[in-house]
């Protein structure tokens, strides 16, 4: 029968101090380990001059000094890195231009107009009454402009325009409605009238090949629209004679006479003409080019593909096109959306030209609201109307130069063929030649400059030149973390789940080492202290064991 002694509180305190002690080595060996697991990642480690600095057997100041070496270089590397990330962000682009050759290509549309909007022959009574005000030369109250007849003194059309302007016995047709379009359609020049000889690749053509379209300049035509249900001309070879030749007689004669500084008269002879893809409707008023008659231009065209980066790289359009009118976005469609809605906020109606199923204006709203607004909004207004580059975009560049024509020696020749005057051919015919200067195009393509796999590169070139790290480096400081967490966390939990021995267990191992609770090998090292108690540390390097010997 074993009995405690009668001195129990001063053994129960030296067994608490025992227990704080034992706690506190253990912890010594749990920070043993970890510098065990950092000395191994230190000499193991690819980092260039980290073992140098950990190395026992250099002094001091050789340790500083690579100490001193390795945080320059991961200065360095840090503040490279975050330039490129910086030049990342700052998303650049490079322009490539590559000259690409074709077996065949796609001829452009080509959109032509003559200059002036009505044929002074084609007018009628009817006509000046209603539009006489939009022309300028009546008033609102459908009075004669004396101003503007006056302009009529040297005019070999002054006859017949005053005969239409003598409304003093004229009586207005019953139910008479005017029809802008109609009126439009009516007194713009025909081209079956204007078009002398027209070939395309050698080939005759007639004015059956265009499409009627309507433009600020009145009526137009446009040969290789694909509107017609015929598939696209192309040309196979470049060069003049491969491409549209047409002679033009642009009817001088037939010019509305200039009496004021109006938008419907026009300073110049000739025709406008605009080259451009079929999948945008042509901006003639804004981006054709003129054609003189007198002249056989030649029109050297180059076709460009262009490709745009949308952002956050470039400021491009890749969206589709939000319209009721258009389905393929375009500069030149947006720009016609945006006028016909702005004619329609502001004046109610739309013009000729403008797509949509909205009332189209009369003469007196064109000449009050209709000609100035869209005056003020192309010419003042650039907030309304912002139109973005589409990412992808068709383009022609041309080259122009031009002859006389007629010579002295074909004049005679002309104007016995198609009797006219040699005055009349001179001042009215025209040569036009539209052609690919080669059977190539030119592709513009904006690509990203720099990308995440380059700013890997650079980074992972960096990390090689000033700590001679690599990918896989990185990973063995993973890993070396991984340890220290497995060290440290999981073994605080693993010490946390595990039950700690008290005074009163250590009681049950008998005085007798060789007792049969206890076997030799397994006899705990005692360390016998002044105090009387026995402290026993098991081999197990994490648990510590206090027993008392009574």
């Amino acid at each position: 029968m074993v009995t405690l002694p009668s001195v129990e509180e001063p053994i129960n305190h030296g067994s608490k101090a025992l227990h704080t002690n034992s706690e506190r080595k253990c912890s010594v060996a749990e920070t043993y380990n970890t510098k065990k697991i950092t000395l191994a990642f230190v000499l193991r480690t690819k980092v260039h001059g980290l073992k140098y600095v950990f190395a026992p057997n250099k002094s001091r100041a050789r340790r500083l000094f690579w100490l001193l070496a390795i945080f320059v270089c991961l200065g360095l590397l840090f503040t490279w890195s975050w330039n490129r990330v910086l030049y990342l962000l700052s998303y650049p682009v490079v322009t490539k231009i590559y000259m690409v050759w074709a077996h065949n290509m796609t001829f452009p549309a080509i959109t032509l107009c003559n200059q002036n909007l009505f044929r002074v022959s084609s007018l009628t009574k009817a006509d000046l009454y209603y539009s006489g005000y939009w022309m300028d030369i009546m008033h609102l109250n459908h009075s004669v402009n004396k101003q503007s007849v006056a302009m009529l003194k040297h005019s070999h059309h002054r006859e017949r325009m005053m005969q239409l302007l003598d409304f003093s016995d004229y009586n207005l047709p019953a139910h008479y409605e005017p029809n802008t379009t109609e009126m439009i359609s009516r007194l713009g020049h025909q081209l079956e009238d204007m078009l002398l000889e027209c070939r395309f690749r050698g080939e005759n053509c007639t004015y059956k090949n265009f499409t009627t379209i309507y433009t600020r300049y009145g009526k137009c035509y446009t040969f290789n629209s694909g509107l017609d249900g015929n598939p696209l001309l192309t040309t196979l070879k470049g060069g003049t004679g491969n491409g549209l030749e047409i002679m033009l007689d642009i009817q001088q004669d037939e010019y509305l006479p200039v009496w004021g500084d109006t938008d419907e008269t026009s300073y110049e002879a000739g025709i406008k003409v605009q080259i451009h893809s079929q999948d945008e409707p042509p901006f003639i008023d804004q981006l054709g080019f003129g054609v003189a008659p007198g002249f056989q231009t030649f029109v050297s065209c180059q076709q460009q593909l262009l490709q745009y980066l949308p952002p956050p790289w470039g400021d491009c359009r890749s969206a589709p096109m939000d319209s009721e009118y258009f389905s393929t976005y375009s500069i030149t469609a947006c720009r016609i959306d945006c006028e016909t809605r702005y004619l329609l906020e502001n004046c109610n109606c739309r013009m000729v030209h403008m797509p949509g199923t909205s009332t189209v204006c009369t003469p007196e709203q064109y000449k009050d609201c209709a000609d100035p607004a869209l005056d003020f909004l192309v010419e003042k207004d650039n907030d309304y109307c912002v139109c973005e580059t589409p990412c992808n975009m068709t383009r022609y560049g041309k080259e122009l130069s031009m002859v006389k024509i007629p010579s002295k020696a074909s004049a005679k020749y002309l104007a016995k063929k198609f009797n006219k005057t040699e005055q009349y051919i001179g001042d009215n015919i025209l040569v036009l030649d539209i052609f690919f200067e080669a059977l190539n195009y030119e592709k513009i393509e904006q690509k990203k400059a720099y990308e995440v796999a380059g700013l890997l590169g650079d980074i992972g070139g960096q990390m090689g030149l000033f700590i001679g790290a690599s990918v896989l480096t990185i990973l063995e400081i993973f890993d070396y973390l991984y340890e220290v967490f497995k060290d440290k966390v999981l073994g605080y939990f693993l010490r946390k789940g595990r039950p700690r021995r008290s005074a009163s267990d250590n009681l049950d191992y008998p005085e007798n080492p060789t007792s049969p609770a206890v076997t030799p090998n397994h006899v705990p090292r005692a360390h016998v202290t002044h105090s009387g108690v026995t402290r026993t540390v098991s081999d197990s390097r994490r648990t510590c064991y206090l027993v008392t010997r009574l």
